[in-house]
Formats: structure tokens, C-alpha cells, sequence
């Protein structure tokens, strides 16, 4: 939410704000706004605050000012209870709804009115709650011929309109938002007109800071992270408040602060026979936790723990740490640790390499929430000289929702998935047909398949083959447990590769395996590798079939051994566990961990022989095969001496032969 622009200092008409004794910025008798177009400062016409605005209150005035317009008002007799009122309807609006281009923009007039610096012209100073405290200082000046917004509010409240850039010729809307050229913004201090939107900006800056009205500056959207919870899973609070109700930092030497067992984790609710209940989270019941004696440097004293826990995402923020060094009871992390796995690397990443882990995995409905503050989080740590990196993470791949058949009954409800019954291609549920959809496996839906039933039947490397190979991994796709199996059969073959299925024994021979067996394996190598480190684990899952296919037909009574090894760890990333079993069937002591990955001859990449489809007058007639270095003219004369090009030729001289190499011979008769 990172926004280029100006703060600017509107005089309060009249000086001193009411009751602003105080406040430094009020006390100046000064409404303080943020833009991001202070080259539109002339079209400004009145000013609006947040409802939440603290000036609010002080600008308001005991009596609506003379020739104020009935809407201004919002039908109260005067600025205080308009204002107690709109604050009342605000209050009960969300952010994002305020926010809604769809909304109607309403709000009240506060009796107080401002000065344009730039040009001196007095404009009335709204409160609306299309304006949020979280953005800027809380307060905007509205320039309706360049915000929507900003239009649709004065046409309501009948406020002037001042165009400050040219919209382009034949231009009917209402507020232009595109660039142009600056209009109607000239005073004898400061000249606009005719500069574009940088130029215009730049110099309105320049003169605001000259002038003392205001400076260049930066605002952010920010917001307070709910970082409190009341539930019993999360961090402690590594805190203790006195009998004043001060929250006192525990010593390093107190640390973790780890949770109690409890035996119910449900939170306190009010008590309807007692009218002074209060609610409480469920560690307030963990009494001989909460309540602590403790010397803290004034002798021992009685504390009091914090009830709330931190939420999960405050370790997660920066868990990647740990998994460096998870024993570390010292430190965090040990800086050699961190240095090696995430510190830059500019020989492998470039000279700009910030750092962090190679890569993160993660859903999309992460991306705002969980990275945002995994990011602050280690950008403190970084500032604060713990960490070389100065981001957790180098990339970020967002996965798709695995999907699964939702079924509504009559009524639109939401029945268990897993009870309805198919027949007919018809679905029903308990005797009511029912409609199918799809949609994210979860509790509203009632479509969650259990991954511990899938693995107690099938197993896990079999539940992960089938995950993988559904499809992109960027993509949502449908979960069908019916095809489940052909994971499942894909694995069986690559045991019998390896093991005699009745026996158990080991049937991989040491005979060398023929040249193009040798090219089959090679070729799936290099496509593996390639598939794999652009995490195409449903084409790897393809090509590792492919292989399996051919090495059971061509092999069946036992596969060579340097044929049987590269497929098995080739499968261990995504069957790991059968992938094992059968490298240590194979003769070796060593987990397949730490045997190389396989890696592809190029000699054996090249092909011998290419097949060439032949088509006639536009169809498919014939193949022929060719030796991979033929020149055109040699795989002109092997189509046309093949048998069916020649029987449908016969004694003509076709019209056209075309040769597109390495691809597709065209024969025109």
C-alpha cells in the first residue's frame, strides 16, 4: 500500500480548533491532509474527515453557520447531534463496505470551515465514512473533478466542481481520473497550467515545503494485526502484570513460557444466573499458572500471567529459522546456520540477491495475511543484525485447492458427500435426489476427503502419487477417489520391476540392457530433471510410467539393474517410502537419500532414426523411417519408395513432394 505523494496543512478558518489545547497539530489551528495528487490541490472544494477523526469533535460548532444547505445537516437541529448520529450509522458499517464503489456516499457538515493554501478559498469541512483513519492522517481534500468519489459526494451535497487537468477532447463522463494537462491552477504564488501530472506534482511539492503548507511524503495502508487470541493454542505471552496492572517483560532466564495442561480447552462464557459473569479465554480456568510468584528484582512478589495467547501465525512467521537449527536452545538460530541455507548467494542468485529460502509452497489464500507479516517479521530480525537475509523467501509457488463433489439437497442444504449414493448416474441421499457441484474440500460443504482413509487403504506414496498427478500443481483440480487406483497399479508394476510378485526375490539382472532401452532411459532422465525443477510432477509421474511400461513389456522375466536403480530414485520424491523399500531390496545399505540423482547421457539423447509421417493429397498414408542425419533428398526418395506412397503414386510424377525436416513428408498427386 506504499503511496508517493504530499502532506498538506489547511488552516482551520478562525484559527484554534475548539478544545484543542493539547494537540500539536489542532493547536496550530491546522487541518493536516495526505494526497497522492497535490498537483489537483486548486480543484480541492471542501475537505472530509474519518468519522473516527478526533478533529471531528473540536471543529464541530454549537449552531449550524448561516446559509448552511438542509443536506448538509443530516436532518439534526444541530452540528453536535449530526454528528453523534452519523458517528452512531458509521460505527456500524465494515472498513470494506465504507470502501464500496457500489455504496451511496453519505456525511455530515461540521459547522467548521478551512482555507485552500494555494489559493485561499474558504471550503467546509465534511466528515464521511468513505474516508478511514488507517490511511494517511485520516483526512483528504476532495477534488470531485478528478475523483469519482469525490464527484458523486458533492453532486449529493450540491458542492462545487473545479476541473485541474484537461480531459482529452469529447470527454462526457464526470470526474477524469487519466493525465492531461494542468487547467485552472494559477495563483500569483504558485502556476501550473500547461505542466503534466509529474511536472505539476513535483513543483506543487517544492512549493508547499518552501511555503511551510506542507512536504513531499510517504503513506502506507497499514492496519493492527489481531495479534492477541483468546484460545487456548499459540504462544504465551512471555509477560506478567503486576497488581497495578503494568505488564512487565519476563527475564531471559524464565524462558519459554510454556503452556499447562488443561482438561478443557473451551473458553468461559457469561453465567446466565449471575449478572456480573464475565467471559473469560480458557487459560484464565489454569489458575495455578495465571497467578505466579516471581522475583523480578524487588524481592518475590505475586503476578499475573496474560489469559491470551499469540495466533498460530506468529511462528510460522519465522519457523523456516528453526527448521535450521531445531535444537538450538541458545539462539534462535545459529548465524552459521542461517548464512548457510539462507544468506545471499550471488554466485546463484545474482549480485541483488536478498537471501531467504529457495523456495516456498503455499496457498493462495496466504499471499496477503501470512507472507505480509513473515516478511515484517524477518525484516526486523534482519534490521536488528540476527539474520543475513533480508527476506525469508526467494520464490513463491501458490498451489491450487484440491477439489471434490458437493451435493445440495432440495431445500439448497448441504448434505455429507460421502453418504450419497450413485446410480444411473443419478445422486441421492437417503432416498432425496440430490444436485452435484464442485468445490473446495471442506466442513461447509461436507466434501472433505479424509487423507488417513485414503492412506489406510491404498497407502500413503500411492495418496501422493494420485495428488501429483491430477494435474498442473498451480491448478485446482477435482478429487475423484475412483481413480486412486491407477496410482496404485502404477506402483505395483514398478515393485514387480524390481521384486518377483510371489516370491519377494530380488529379479534385476546385470545384463546390460539394449541401446534403446538405454535411449528410453535417458530421455526420461532429462525430462524428469527438467519436470521436476519446474514442479511438473504430473508430467514426471507420465514420463516414470512411461518407462515402467516399457521396461515390463520389454523385460518381464527380470530388468538390468542399471535400468531398475534410476527408476526407483527417480519415484523416491514422490513415493518415497516404496522407493526405499525397494533400495534396500536392490542390495544397498545407504537410504536412497543420499544417493546421486540420476543424470542423463547426452550422447544417448540424440535419436538414430526419426519416423516421418507421409501424407497424400492431405491425409496420413504411411510412415517411414530414416536415419537421424538424412538430407532432405535422401528422405524424399525413402517416402516414395515406401509401399503405400508407391501403390497410391503409381506411375504419375507427383506434383509435390514437401520435406519439413525432423517433422512431416507432403506428397500432392
Amino acid at each position: 500500500g506504499r503511496s508517493y505523494g504530499a502532506r498538506v496543512d489547511f488552516a482551520i478558518e478562525g484559527g484554534q480548533a475548539q478544545g484543542a489545547e493539547t494537540d500539536s497539530e489542532t493547536s496550530a489551528g491546522l487541518i493536516s491532509v495526505f494526497t497522492t495528487r497535490p498537483d489537483t490541490l486548486f480543484g480541492a472544494t471542501y475537505l472530509v474527515l474519518a468519522p473516527e477523526h478526533p478533529l471531528v469533535e473540536r471543529l464541530v460548532t454549537e449552531q449550524w453557520p448561516a446559509d448552511t444547505p438542509p443536506e448538509w445537516t443530516g436532518g439534526a437541529a444541530t452540528p453536535v447531534q449530526a454528528i453523534l448520529d452519523y458517528r452512531a450509522r458509521a460505527a456500524a458499517v465494515s472498513d470494506t463496505e465504507r470502501q464500496s464503489d457500489q455504496r451511496a456516499k453519505t456525511g455530515v457538515f461540521t459547522g467548521g470551515y478551512a482555507i485552500n493554501p494555494v489559493n485561499g478559498v474558504r471550503i467546509p469541512v465534511f466528515t464521511a465514512d468513505y474516508v478511514l483513519m488507517g490511511y494517511g492522517t485520516g483526512a483528504i481534500m476532495a477534488v470531485p473533478g478528478q475523483d469519482q468519489r469525490d464527484w458523486d459526494f458533492a453532486a449529493a451535497y450540491r458542492l462545487p466542481v473545479v476541473r485541474t487537468v484537461a480531459p482529452p477532447e469529447g470527454f462526457t463522463g464526470e470526474a477524469y481520473t487519466g493525465e492531461g494537462p494542468a487547467i485552472n491552477s494559477a495563483s500569483p504564488e504558485l502556476n501550473l497550467d500547461g505542466l503534466n501530472l509529474a511536472d505539476a506534482k513535483e513543483r506543487t511539492i517544492s512549493w508547499l515545503s518552501s511555503t511551510g503548507h506542507g512536504r513531499g511524503t510517504v503513506s502506507y495502508k497499514l492496519r493492527d494485526w489481531l495479534f492477541s487470541r483468546q484460545r487456548y493454542w499459540g504462544e504465551p505471552f512471555p509477560v506478567v502484570y503486576d497488581a497495578d496492572g503494568q505488564p512487565i517483560a519476563l527475564n531471559d532466564s524464565m524462558l519459554p513460557v510454556l503452556l499447562p495442561e488443561v482438561d478443557d480447552y473451551s473458553p468461559v462464557s457469561y453465567d446466565p444466573d449471575d449478572a456480573d459473569s464475565e467471559p473469560s479465554p480458557p487459560l484464565a480456568k489454569a489458575r495455578d499458572w495465571i497467578e505466579v510468584e516471581l522475583d523480578l528484582g524487588e524481592g518475590p512478589k505475586i503476578y499475573y500471567r496474560d489469559a491470551n495467547v499469540m495466533p498460530n501465525w506468529a511462528g510460522s512467521c519465522y519457523y523456516q529459522l528453526r527448521y535450521i537449527d531445531p535444537v538450538n536452545s541458545d539462539q534462535l538460530c545459529d548465524p552459521v546456520n542461517e548464512r548457510y541455507w539462507m544468506g545471499p548467494d550471488p554466485l546463484g542468485h545474482g549480485p541483488q540477491d536478498p537471501g531467504g529460502v529457495d523456495l516456498y509452497v503455499g496457498g493462495v489464500e496466504h499471499a496477503v495475511l501470512h507472507l505480509l507479516y513473515a516478511r515484517f517479521w524477518h525484516k526486523v530480525l534482519f534490521d536488528l543484525g540476527y539474520v543475513s537475509s533480508s527476506e525469508p523467501y526467494r520464490k513463491l509457488f501458490n498451489q491450487g485447492y484440491i477439489q471434490a463433489a458437493a451435493y445440495t439437497d432440495a431445500r439448497g442444504v448441504y448434505v455429507p458427500a460421502a453418504e450419497v449414493v450413485e446410480a444411473d448416474g443419478q445422486f441421492s441421499w437417503n432416498g432425496q435426489p440430490v444436485r452435484r457441484e464442485y468445490g473446495k474440500m471442506g466442513k461447509s460443504l461436507k466434501n472433505v476427503v479424509t487423507p488417513e482413509d485414503m492412506c489406510a487403504e491404498y497407502g500413503a506414496d500411492t495418496f501422493r502419487v494420485y495428488e501429483m498427478s491430477m494435474g498442473p500443481l498451480e491448478n485446482s483440480r477435482p478429487w475423484e477417489s475412483r481413480a486412486v487406483v491407477g496410482a496404485h497399479r502404477f506402483l505395483q508394476r514398478l515393485w514387480r520391476v524390481v521384486l518377483d510378485e510371489q516370491t519377494g526375490e530380488l529379479k534385476v539382472t546385470d545384463d546390460a540392457p539394449s541401446a534403446e532401452t538405454l535411449r528410453v532411459l535417458h530421455r526420461t532422465i532429462e525430462g524428469v530433471r527438467a519436470d521436476m525443477v519446474n514442479l511438473r510432477f504430473n508430467t514426471v509421474i507420465a514420463k516414470l510410467i512411461e518407462l515402467t511400461n516399457h521396461v515390463t513389456t520389454t523385460y518381464p522375466g527380470g530388468a538390468s539393474r542399471a535400468v531398475a536403480e534410476p527408476l526407483v530414485l527417480m519415484t523416491a520424491p514422490l513415493a518415497p517410502h516404496i522407493a526405499e523399500e525397494l533400495w534396500q531390496r536392490l542390495g544397498h545399505d545407504d537410504s536412497l537419500t543420499y544417493a546421486p540423482f540420476p543424470q542423463a547421457d547426452p550422447a544417448l539423447l540424440v535419436a538414430d532414426t526419426v519416423e516421418y509421417p507421409v501424407q497424400i493429397n492431405g491425409k496420413v498414408r504411411a510412415r517411414v523411417t530414416v536415419p537421424a542425419a538424412a538430407d532432405e533428398a535422401a528422405v524424399r526418395e525413402a517416402a516414395l519408395a515406401e509401399p503405400k506412397v508407391a501403390g497410391y503414386v503409381g506411375d504419375r510424377e507427383p506434383r509435390k513432394v514437401i520435406v519439413v525436416p525432423g517433422r512431416i513428408v507432403t506428397v500432392v498427386v
